[in-house]
């Protein structure tokens, strides 16, 4: 457990550094054993993020029923069902006909699920999410939608950005969250950041981090 609570307080330390408001440690635990989600929610972490919908059927039974379990990879249409049922935040929701699909099975178990919605705010053509002119629109359809609880704005940059490229995007995606919150009056979370760029993000507005090797070690 060393070197796993070593790097957690080295991380807290530095997101405390990094921002004066509350940032939450999104610990992702693809790959990762059950034993060692459980090491880290021992150590006080109580968010985790799996890429796929499979991997945390077979783990979630095992894991802390305290812990709040994040989808962090693409949702598939024919997946909906199961992840309803394991995750208690979804946070790629990147169309309108997903977010649609999602309430409905969610109302077939009494459920109001929470999702985030993912922007593609680089365009790239190798990433999923609503595209930066489009999603206004479709936000305005989502939140109407009564199964569904829009929560947070996601997003995942291109990569091999600039530090200066990476910060303008990081900034723009917190325009759109502070724009998103505003007009609805809702509280949204702001997920961007992962192990290379935590800090950059939370500099940029993110109150949630996503990191995995710096947590957890290289797989």
């Amino acid at each position: 457990m060393l070197p796993l609570k070593n790097n957690f307080n080295a991380i807290s330390k530095e997101i405390i550094q990094a921002s004066t408001r509350k940032v939450t440690l999104l610990a992702v635990s693809k790959t990762r054993t059950t034993q060692k989600i459980q090491e880290a929610f021992s150590l006080g972490i109580k968010h985790f993020g799996e890429n796929r919908v499979q991997e945390a059927e077979k783990k979630h039974p095992h894991l802390p029923s305290e812990a709040e379990i994040h989808l962090i990879g693409h949702l598939q249409s024919n997946k909906i069902k199961k992840a309803i049922k394991i995750f208690d935040v979804i946070e790629t929701i990147d169309s309108t006909s997903l977010a649609e699909k999602i309430n409905k099975q969610a109302k077939k178990i009494n459920k109001k699920q929470r999702i985030y919605c993912q922007v593609n705010i680089g365009s790239d053509p190798k990433k999923t999410g609503f595209k930066v002119n489009d999603i206004y629109a479709e936000i305005n359809k989502i939140v109407k939608l009564k199964n569904i609880s829009l929560d947070g704005i996601m997003t995942i940059l291109p990569q091999n950005l600039s530090l200066k490229e990476s910060q303008q995007l990081y900034l723009k995606t917190a325009q759109i969250k502070k724009k998103i919150s505003l007009k609805y009056k809702l509280k949204l979370d702001l997920s961007m950041g992962m192990s290379a760029d935590y800090i950059l993000a939370i500099q940029c507005g993110a109150t949630i981090v996503r990191i995995g090797t710096k947590l957890f070690g290289e797989r």
